[in-house]
């Protein structure tokens, strides 16, 4: 069974396969039943159905773990 993989709007994530520009580094643009990404260097806007980002996800990149907290301590926008 595939995990419901737990994102926001604004969130960047990195997926299995790149994109044909060559990177892998996605921004979350729309959530819904389909997941509308942007890419971060073509800036090209792609939609994958919610059970095929859960199986292509590979992680965060914007340091923040499932819960929202950032990886070193502090409650995201706290300076």
């Amino acid at each position: 069974m595939i995990r419901i993989v737990p994102i926001k709007v604004g969130d960047q994530v990195k997926l299995k396969k790149p994109h044909p520009c060559g990177a892998n580094d996605w921004r979350v643009i729309k959530l819904g039943m389909d997941i509308g990404l942007q890419c971060q260097k073509c800036g090209r806007q792609v939609r994958l159905l919610r059970r095929d980002f859960d199986r292509r996800f590979r992680g965060h990149l914007d340091g923040l773990d499932r819960n929202g907290d950032s990886l070193d301590g502090n409650l995201e926008g706290e300076v």
